[in-house]
This record gives C-alpha cells, structure tokens and sequence, in this order.
C-alpha cells in the first residue's frame, strides 16, 4: 500500500534588515534552533587493547571530526561479553576523570563487553552500576529523568550522559554502519514507519501504543500498522518496531540511511551470545541504530523504545542517540546499539542565490518562528520581521535577505 504523502509547505518570506553590523561579515550569520546535541559535546570510548575498538574508534573520529580532546582512551581485557561490577568501577571512574565537562554523551567503539552486572553497557556508563536499574524480580526498574523530555543537553540537565555503541562483528559492517549515519544527515527522508502486532502477543505488549503514534505523527510520515509476523520487500524503511525472537525476511527491505529499527524479545542485546535474535542483525540488514535487553525485561513495555517518543523526536531534529534514549522510560536492562549522531531530519539552511535562503525543516505542529536580528554576536537581538509560519509537516522556507545585508540572524522555535 502506498501511503498519502503531505505536500511540502512553502513560504517566501522577504526580510528587511535595517541594521548595519560592526562586525566586518562578507554576509549575513545565520544560527538555527538547537534541536541535538554537536559533535564537540560527543565523547569516544576506545579499548586500546581490542583491535576493532581501535579501528572503529580511529574511522569514526575521522568521519565525524570528533576532537582529539573528546577522545578517552582505556585499557581493559577485551573479548569479554561482560564486566562484573568489580571490574567495571575503576573503568568508569576513569571515564568520569577524563570526560570534559562538556561532554553531553557517549559513542562506546567496542561491541564486547555489552553487559554490566545486570545493567547493559550504554546504561552502566550512563548512570553508573546500580542494581535499582536491573531488578532480580520481575518488577519495575529505575526511571530514566530524559525520558521523553525536551532537553538537548543530558548531563547539564540530568546529569547523565546516554551512551551508543558502534557495534559490529568486523570492522567491515562497523564502517557501513558509520557511512549510513553520517550519510543520513539533513537529508529528510521519505520514509514509512512500520509497526508490527505479531502472533507473539506476550512480545506485541507495545501494540497498545500504535493508535498513538498514527494519531499525533500520522500527519508527518506515513504509518502502517501491520498484522503480521514480518513484513517484505519494503522499500521506504525508515521504522521498523516489532516483537519476536526471530524476524524474518530482513534481506528483503531496503532501510533508509537514519532508519531505526528492533524487536521486543528477552535477549536481542546480547550481541554475540543470544540464542534469541541479536539487534546486530538490525544493522547488518541496513538500519542506522537499535534496541535490545541484555537480561531478562519480563516484557515490560516501559523497558523498551515507544514508537511515538522515538519517532517525534527524531523527526523533530534529534540525534539518534537522542531520539532512541528519550523513547525508553526505563532503560537499565537496554542496550542501545548504532551510529549515535545520525541526524537525518536537523534543520537545514542553504544559500541558493545572491540574496536567497531555503529553511528545511519538520515541525511537529502548526506554529510561528521568530527570525531576530543584531548587529553583535551578543546581542542584543531584535524581531527582524513579523514571524515565520510553520505547518505541521515538511516546510521548505525561502527566506530573501537584500544582498550586502551584514548582521547576525537567528531562528527561534
């Protein structure tokens, strides 16, 4: 079934800047909204005594121009699937010494050890070892407090720093991986979000959040739900949320550079060792990040990516780390997996003539955008003009700025 596409929306907006500058600009600068956190405010983890984690870690430097300061290099046994909390405090404690303090997140190079005692890897470094994130019973775990919030900056606000794992078997699947994220950015793409309520009813738990998702974000992208155990031949995958132990027929779709993709199943974040579906099949299939428990959830929803969260955020211009750590409320038992600054829906601006600008954006709702104006870096900005609609949807803005303008503009959501 082909989905209903919205028609981009399109305004001419003609912007009339009556302040000269006192800084010597050959043009116009330009700041849009904050939507993500930046490659500066990302830190690399790197095992120098695991080869791949060396050579994972040195491409995605490279790739995404991640500062050498960024860099935290350590050396712990590799090969191991998991640390015991003895093994992992010391490993955190230097993490903790050597993190700038303005670092908002972790990309982790390693793919072994993908487990902390009863916390996952991303989880344990996120907010340290503690057993209130991976209760033995089958009861509630911790709360995360970025749980579905609006925040850009994790630790300044929560003091906690979300944690992705640039994970692969070769090195070989580790690039492909890196190349589709950074491939991703700013490119919007057209994609469909598929839902799955499967024959597995104690693994479909999330179905009940379907109708949400198609009622607040079906006028962003379209959204299927699917009564079926698997779904085939796609070619506009851009999600993909199910629940089975094994999903079948991953060779026969195509996953947009972005795509976020996984199943609800006990055991998908053990990435080497599980007997049930590992998440890196996820990846190897084409999606540019995934999900998975590491111990046993008890499938509880809560533990695991609600599709509307992930979806809102990561169309509103969140990274994916971003998006897929704000959709898990309780996230100690979770493995988050891929490439963690793919950004495929960031607002972009380009210049397309002497005197015009286009704005690419999604917004999830009809709203207005300031455009403000000042002569000085600091401030202090002005309204330039009377606002920039915005519909719910893709909106490519022209914005026309007189040639020779010399200010310093910025967009407010």
């Amino acid at each position: 079934m082909s989905a209903k596409r919205l028609p981009v929306f399109v305004c001419i907006l003609a912007l009339n800047i009556l302040l000269g500058s006192t800084q010597p600009l050959a043009e116009p600068s330009i700041q849009l909204p904050r939507t993500g956190i930046s490659v500066d405010e990302l830190a690399l983890l790197i095992n120098d005594n695991d080869p791949l984690s060396r050579e994972t870690g040195a491409y995605y430097q490279r790739i995404r121009q991640i500062p050498e300061k960024n860099v935290i290099r350590l050396h712990f046994p590799a090969g191991k699937t998991a640390l015991s909390v003895q093994e992992f405090e010391p490993i955190k404690a230097a993490i903790d010494r050597l993190t700038p303090s303005h670092i908002q997140a972790y990309a982790v190079a390693w793919t072994q050890p993908y487990r902390v005692g009863c916390m996952s890897m991303t989880s344990a470094l996120a907010f340290g070892f503690d057993e209130k994130y991976c209760p033995a019973t089958c009861g509630p775990s911790a709360a995360s407090p970025y749980f579905n919030t609006g925040s850009t900056y994790p630790f300044d606000d929560h003091k906690m720093r979300p944690a992705m794992m640039l994970a692969g078997e070769r090195f070989e699947a580790v690039k492909a991986l890196i190349d589709r994220g950074f491939a991703a950015d700013k490119t919007f793409p057209e994609g469909t979000a598929y839902l799955l309520n499967t024959s597995d009813k104690a693994r479909s738990v999330r179905a009940g959040q379907f109708g949400i998702a198609k009622a607040e974000l079906g006028a962003l992208l379209p959204i299927e739900e699917i009564e079926a155990d698997s779904i085939t031949g796609r070619q506009d995958v851009l999600f993909y949320f199910t629940g089975l132990t094994q999903v079948p027929n991953l060779g026969t779709l195509k996953f947009l550079p972005g795509a976020l993709a996984d199943h609800l199943t006990s055991f998908g974040g053990k990435l080497t060792d599980s007997k049930q579906m590992s998440s890196l099949r996820w990846l190897e299939a084409g999606a540019t990040a995934s999900y998975g428990t590491v111990t046993e959830p008890c499938n509880h929803p809560q533990k695991f990516p609600m599709p509307a969260v992930a979806i809102f955020h990561y169309l509103s211009g969140a990274t994916a780390i971003e998006a897929y750590w704000k959709s898990v409320a309780w996230p100690g038992e979770g493995l988050f997996i891929g490439e963690p600054l793919a950004r495929p829906f960031a607002p972009s601006m380009n210049k397309t003539s002497e005197d015009t600008y286009h704005l690419n954006l999604i917004s999830p709702k009809k709203t207005v955008w300031r455009i403000e104006q000042s002569d000085s870096i600091m401030g202090p900005f002005q309204p330039a003009t009377r606002g920039l609609p915005v519909v719910a949807g893709k909106n490519t803005l022209r914005i026309a700025i007189p040639s020779g303008t010399k200010a310093y503009i910025r967009l407010v959501r």
